[in-house]
């Protein structure tokens, strides 16, 4: 197979024997996830975790790697659009298309169902795509409603989360497929291991033997810090949603001993139960820790601070493979030859032995003549929307999901401040990112922003905000910008990947040191730094000030060579697969 044999960001040779998972076509690598962001393939999800399982699946396609992801089809699509004659396209409102599987090149291969306390039949359809040695599979119930559709704990949610999992599982039989390992992308996938020991104790493995089995070939991918953060369902709920579609009895009994009392001890309860309202719900993330054998994070940062602990209080360790994205769909296609041509990278997307060395000939000529194809791209984008940058301009850039965390308002905290920067530097600041459904505190921050923005003659001309923030404003805002800013509050971020684009792109990074970015020290790249908000706010603004400086100099090269030389292994696809891979074979 094309992905034994390559070499990981070490050099180790990733052998037929250390990834003995006799994958093939018919018993591939199984990556379930509630969210995929594929716009090319017809799903638009709302965020990083979508856009990462879209590489994942990307960079598996690339290395022939059996791969099958499997996804719900949501039947609505949100967006934001501006209000009609709103100020400086601040004003959103939600808008919802309907969106249909076959209006986007899947192919019906048949039905399952699943059941319900009070429906025992509910007619799920199974829509799939093949992509090289890669098949997308959807299940589809036109009263999905959209993606995170209600509250996390909502029943809605548990019954998306129950379909995805039981149904998805049923899936794989009518594509005639067996899963060899499976990998739960966030604890909402929890049902699909559940799924497959229920499937095992049913044919005729007894339920210790089918836990070691299931635990030995589940891979949990953890995106959140706090545990408590996860989401938790009640005895009724499972009792109305997840035990009508469970066959064997001793599962079912065991899958109702994992609820805790009232007190959060877990007291093995027996699954009759039902009713009991004194007893505590069930965190998910508890009952996934129980049947994935192996648990990874998402950075190294991440994987050393979740704070996850099993039902006997132990704190559990997560391994860390740091999210790596697919250069060939987020890097400036003419960037991606010139790093082959300099020996950077492999065919494969891997860096090369001696990379560090090459790149004494990534010089200043070559790095603005990828910079103006990329700005050519970013021009042409917000001219579709618009917006005019003057040739030669400065173009800084936050991309980011809007939640508090990532504090898109942070450059706007003194506005004369950021003009001042601004007009100096000839600069321009283009914010994207998309507020979720709900969100007031994050609505009114934008406000914020918008009042300031409007209350200074300089900020307005210069600031623009991109509404609907999708997988196009994406990519043109990595290849065409010159410095990007990530600015989330230390200790919170997961990972992030949209910095790895920018570092790529050849762009300046300023940012925190947290999620993927602190895998590599000391920093090499523009670090906002203090002892608090203000503080950082002021270092934020000097290193602002710093990147104007090293674009127009000739500095500019061995800065963005030092970027490229600290982070190119960490930011390879093929490295995250690579990395996957060897954590499942342990």
């Amino acid at each position: 197979m094309a992905w034994a044999g390559k070499t990981n960001s070490s050099g180790r040779s990733i052998s037929q024997d250390e990834v003995d998972l006799r994958l093939s076509a018919e018993r591939p690598y199984t990556y379930f996830t509630m969210e995929l962001y594929d716009q090319k393939n017809g799903i638009r999800g709302g965020g990083g975790l979508g856009v990462l399982a879209a590489d994942t699946r990307r960079v598996a396609e690339q290395l022939d790697v059996p791969f099958v992801l499997l996804t719900p089809f949501y039947p609505i699509e949100m967006h934001q659009v501006p209000v009609a004659g709103s100020v400086a396209d601040f004003e959103l409102e939600n808008v919802a298309l309907n969106v249909h599987p076959s209006n986007n090149g899947f192919e019906l291969i048949g039905e399952t169902y699943i059941a319900t306390k009070f429906d025992p039949q509910i007619k799920i359809e199974v829509w799939q795509k093949q992509l090289g040695s890669t098949r997308l599979l959807t299940v589809y119930d036109p009263n999905f409603r959209e993606l995170y559709a209600d509250e996390g704990s909502s029943n809605h949610r548990l019954y998306q989360e129950v379909v995805l999992g039981f149904a998805g599982m049923q899936a794989l039989k009518l594509a005639g497929l067996k899963s060899n390992v499976i990998q739960l992308n966030e604890t909402a996938c929890f049902f699909a291991a559940l799924a497959r020991l229920d499937d095992l104790v049913q044919n005729g493995m007894h339920i210790f033997e089918a836990l070691k089995y299931v635990r030995d070939h589940t891979l949990y991918t953890n995106h959140t810090l706090v545990q408590a953060a996860e989401a938790s369902f009640s005895r009724a709920q499972f009792a109305e949603f997840v035990l009508p579609n469970l066959q064997s009895k001793s599962v079912a009994r065991w899958t109702m001993a994992q609820f805790p009392d009232s007190e959060g001890h877990v007291k093995y309860a027996d699954a009759h139960r039902l009713a009991d309202n004194t007893d505590a719900p069930l965190r998910l993330s508890d009952i996934t820790l129980e049947l994935a054998g192996q648990k990874s994070g998402v950075s190294k940062l991440h994987a050393k601070v979740a704070n996850y602990h099993d039902l006997d209080g132990n704190r559990i360790h997560f391994d860390a493979v740091t999210n790596g994205i697919d250069v060939e769909t987020w890097v400036l296609p003419s960037t991606v030859k010139m790093f082959r041509e300099l020996d950077l990278l492999t065919k494969y997307n891997l860096p090369t032995h001696d990379f560090r060395e090459k790149l004494v000939g990534l010089t200043g000529e070559k790095i603005w003549a990828q910079k103006r194809g990329g700005r050519a791209l970013l021009v042409k984008a917000l001219g579709e929307r618009g917006i005019q940058i003057p040739e030669g301009a400065i173009v800084f850039n936050f991309k980011r999901r809007f939640v508090d965390y990532k504090r898109p308002w942070m450059a706007f905290s003194d506005p004369e401040r950021l003009a001042k920067i601004l007009v100096e530097a000839d600069a321009y600041y283009i914010l994207a990112g998309r507020v979720h459904t709900g969100d007031d505190n994050m609505m009114r921050h934008l406000e914020t922003i918008v009042a300031a923005v409007e209350a200074n003659p300089e900020l307005k001309k210069r600031v623009h905000y991109l509404a609907d923030y999708d997988e196009k404003t994406a990519y043109a805002l990595s290849v065409g910008s010159d410095a990007a800013i990530n600015n989330p509050i230390v200790g919170l971020e997961a990972c992030g990947t949209s910095w790895e684009k920018d570092i790529m792109n050849l762009q300046i990074l300023i940012s925190t040191e947290d999620g993927g970015v602190a895998d590599i020290t000391p920093a090499a790249y523009l670090k906002i730094e203090g002892e608090n908000e203000a503080d950082e706010v002021e270092s934020l603004y000097q290193q602002m000030e710093r990147a104007c400086q090293l674009l127009r100099s000739e500095e500019l090269a061995d800065f963005l060579q030092g970027q490229v030389r600290a982070y190119l292994p960490t930011i390879s696809g093929a490295r995250m697969l690579g990395d996957y891979l060897r954590l499942l074979a342990r």
